[in-house]
């Protein structure tokens, strides 16, 4: 069985081009170059997203004379998946450690409604013995 394609796997250009797609849930070639900053020529996007769509990345439909494309992988599986990089990177997979992180560099923002939101979660997950 082959490897589950990763947003890691992308170049920074294809990774713009995606994340760009996943912020506005589907678009044509000329919405995502519009979007981008210093954007190659329109063919060269046109290609990187063609690209993507042959690595499994993208599908697309007709509208017109356009195609119009979107991720094949839900932003929630994305998310996931990015998450879980960023705390085996940086956190040697301590989810904890990156909790503790977020909570040290924001907790004077959080509102009421946030910390106890953030304390059900843990509530939860010691009821599920995670």
């Amino acid at each position: 069985m082959g490897k589950k394609k990763s947003h890691r796997d992308l170049g920074a250009r294809e990774r713009q081009i995606m994340d760009l797609i996943f912020q506005l849930g589907e678009a044509a070639v000329s919405e995502v170059r519009e979007q981008l900053p210093n954007p190659p020529s329109y063919s060269s996007v046109r290609t990187m997203i063609r690209m993507l769509e042959s690595k499994g990345f993208l599908r697309h439909r007709r509208d017109g004379n356009r195609y119009i494309y979107r991720p094949i992988q839900s932003k929630a599986s994305v998310r996931r998946s990015a998450l879980q990089h960023l705390i085996t990177t940086f956190f040697g997979g301590s989810a904890s450690d990156a909790v503790a992180a977020i909570l040290d560099d924001s907790s004077k923002a959080l509102s009421a409604e946030e910390l106890n939101r953030l304390e059900d979660f843990i509530d939860q997950a010691r009821k599920e013995g995670r």
